[in-house]
């Protein structure tokens, strides 16, 4: 897939699945634009490597995702935004009655509000453009509770609300919105929790990796960021341009039962 002359802006993208989509993505030829709260010169580094890997411009914008007008004015400092990747998120685990107020507000403006924010901003520059993408990250969990996860849930679901009604808001257009619903990624983050949790629950790392971690996830393998840069490539594509208002679930058959 060419995706040169495209720009793609991707929340959350200075690590894990959002980095490894803006990879995929610059290697397609796509301009990316990298996003996080923090503003470092890692992040900026980031950025310069993919640019000197790949030959395709890209750069790193601070925004806070948790905040409404830091969401769009990352749009507006874009420049352009013909591919927009809501990934941004972050977890919580506690039961519902003692789940902390500031953090289920927290989860649902970074997981959930801010993509209606980025979303709103970038319809009007891929309309004026005539072409756009809006691939929303949800999540397994946007189609399946687990208990625990109220907020992540919620918001996920939410996510998944907002693609089927973008998608009909679209419809007509050469516009598509499409989520794609991960199960348990290889992340550096989880990559990380591995021997700790295997401790906890005193098996090794490839037991509690099948019997705990990857316990919903039938194929009892992770997914990789590759693959999941690779689906939003693909929804990218001119072979995708029917498909929108849906999802894609990337999850070793976790929602097949």
């Amino acid at each position: 897939m060419d995706l040169k002359g495209k720009t793609a802006v991707i929340t959350g993208s200075n690590s894990g699945i959002g980095l490894g989509v803006a990879w995929e993505l610059a290697r397609a030829g796509a301009n990316v634009v990298l996003n996080s709260f923090t503003d470092r010169e890692e992040d900026h580094a980031l950025a310069e490597e993919i640019a000197q890997e790949t030959g395709v411009e890209a750069r790193y914008i601070k925004a806070d995702m948790s905040k409404g007008d830091e969401c769009r004015a990352l749009i507006e400092q874009a420049g352009a935004c013909d591919i927009l990747v809501n990934n941004a998120g972050i977890q919580h685990v506690a039961a519902i009655d003692e789940f902390p107020v500031e953090k289920w507000d927290a989860i649902i403006a970074i997981n959930l509000t801010s993509a209606f924010h980025t979303t709103a901003a970038a319809l009007p520059v891929m309309r004026k453009a005539g072409w756009g993408r809006v691939v929303n990250i949800a999540s397994a969990h946007g189609l399946r509770a687990s208990p625990f996860k109220s907020a992540y849930v919620s918001a996920k679901h939410g996510i998944v609300g907002m693609t089927k009604t973008v998608g009909l808001e679209t419809a007509k257009e050469p516009i598509t919105c499409n989520a794609i619903c991960p199960g348990y990624v290889l992340t550096p983050l989880v990559e990380a929790q591995i021997p700790d949790t295997a401790k906890e629950y005193d098996m090794s790392e490839d037991e509690v990796i099948a019997k705990v971690i990857l316990e919903k996830q039938p194929s009892k393998e992770f997914a990789t960021v590759k693959e999941l840069g690779g689906v939003v490539v693909f929804l990218c594509s001119d072979a995708a341009a029917q498909m929108t208002g849906t999802t894609l679930s990337v999850d070793g058959g976790w929602t097949a039962a």
